[in-house]
Formats: structure tokens, C-alpha cells, sequence
């Protein structure tokens, strides 16, 4: 094992273990080096790569903490992986999309306030007549942000956005016809919307079923074939 790794085990253990908790300063550099039998510049390597994960942060002028270790901010730290992901593993990321945010959508059914109604139908009117790929992707993720926002999980919150990245997006819209591909995407939001405003928890799961199952089988057809316009997620 590398020696970094070493010194970040070392870390992460002394947290599982209750030694430091959340928001607690870690101790001076050379002490904890001592503590963990550690260089101090592995134990600098290892703080810099945890605090990359958000599991440490970095006051400066005042010392290296634990931070509130809550799951939707150590989330946040997958979202490169899923900028990056192409192919299989972009599918892959898809299909874990599916089976969660249509649940997630028909519970957000009786949640939606009329104000939130309001303002899922403004942005739809405002993606509709997206001029760039940017601009649409930044309505679409609102779009659904919104819906999953109302469930009032941010964990689930932030993996759904994890899963389904702005660059992630774009790459599928740049993949197709424009165009064709807001105007598919406009219409299976609208059904969405549809359901969500008729309270019909089972009608809104199963639209946004239908909704990234098109995404889901244009990428696995792109793998293998000259792809096809994709209905934009």
C-alpha cells in the first residue's frame, strides 16, 4: 500500500472510530504525524487528498477540520467521474437514473406546491426557445432539479445530479439534431408536468420513465450503431 494511502486509512479511521467527528480540528501536523506513525509528508498528501474528497477542509490561517461529513456533500466529489464518462459506464450511469428519479417524481406528485407548478412552467416555456446547447441543458437539469428538490432528500437530491451531469447532457444534445431534440424533450417535460399538476403519482413516474428510457436506449444504441436523435434528459 502506498504510503499515502496508508495515512489516509489511518485518517478515515480514526473517524469511524469517533476519535475525530465532524467539524472537529485535527491535531498540529508534527503531533498527528507522531500519533499515526506517519511522515509529515504523507500525512500532508493524505490531508490534501481528503480534503479533495470533502471529507477534511482547510481554514487558512486556521487549521485542517473534519467537515460535516453529510452524504450529499461527499456526493459532490463523484461528479467529475461522471463529467468523464462515455460509453458503458455513460449508460450505466443512466440506467441507476432510471430506476431512481421516476420514483422520485411521482412522490414529488402531492409535494409540489402551486407556486412550484408555476415555476416548472416557465421553464419550460424558457427551454423551449433555448438558442444554444448551454442554455437548453441549464433548463433542462432546472427542470428536473426542481421536481426531485420537492421530495426533500438532499441526498437523493445530489446523486441525481451526480448521475446526470451538465456535461453529460450536453454531450447527448450535441449528439443529435438539436432542434429535434429540445422539441422532443419539451414534450415529454410537458407530460411530466401534466401529471404532476393532476397530483397522478403513478402518471408522473411512468412519464419520466418513458422520458429517460429514450435517453437510456439512444446511448446503448450509439454504442453499436450510427446513432440515432436522442430525447434529451
Amino acid at each position: 500500500m502506498a504510503l499515502t494511502d496508508e495515512a489516509m486509512d489511518k485518517i478515515k479511521a480514526m473517524i469511524i472510530a469517533g476519535e475525530l467527528v465532524p467539524g472537529s480540528r485535527l491535531p498540529k501536523e508534527e503531533l498527528l504525524a507522531a500519533q499515526l506513525g506517519l511522515s509529515r509528508n504523507s500525512l500532508r498528501e493524505a490531508v490534501r487528498a481528503l480534503t479533495a474528497m470533502r471529507i477534511l477542509m482547510v481554514r487558512q490561517g486556521d487549521g485542517t477540520y473534519v467537515s460535516s461529513l453529510e452524504p450529499h456533500i461527499l456526493l459532490e466529489t463523484l461528479s467529475f467521474a461522471s463529467d468523464v464518462s462515455q460509453g458503458q459506464t455513460a449508460l450505466q450511469l443512466i440506467q441507476v437514473r432510471r430506476l431512481l428519479e421516476p420514483q422520485a417524481t411521482g412522490l414529488a406528485a402531492a409535494l409540489l406546491t402551486p407556486k412550484d407548478l408555476r415555476e416548472l412552467d416557465g421553464i419550460l416555456t424558457r427551454s423551449k426557445s433555448a438558442a444554444t446547447v448551454e442554455e437548453f441543458v441549464a433548463h433542462d437539469i432546472a427542470f428536473h432539479t426542481r421536481i426531485i428538490e420537492a421530495v426533500g432528500n438532499p441526498v437523493l437530491s445530489m446523486l441525481l445530479r451526480v448521475l446526470s451531469t451538465s456535461t453529460q447532457r450536453a454531450r447527448i444534445v450535441r449528439g443529435s439534431q438539436m432542434r429535434r431534440a429540445v422539441d422532443n424533450a419539451h414534450r415529454d417535460h410537458q407530460q411530466i408536468l401534466d401529471a404532476l399538476r393532476a397530483r397522478d403519482a403513478l402518471l408522473a413516474a411512468s412519464a419520466a420513465t418513458v422520458h429517460i428510457t429514450a435517453v437510456e436506449q439512444w446511448l446503448a444504441t450509439s454504442l453499436t450503431d450510427a446513432p440515432e436523435e436522442p430525447l434529451t434528459g
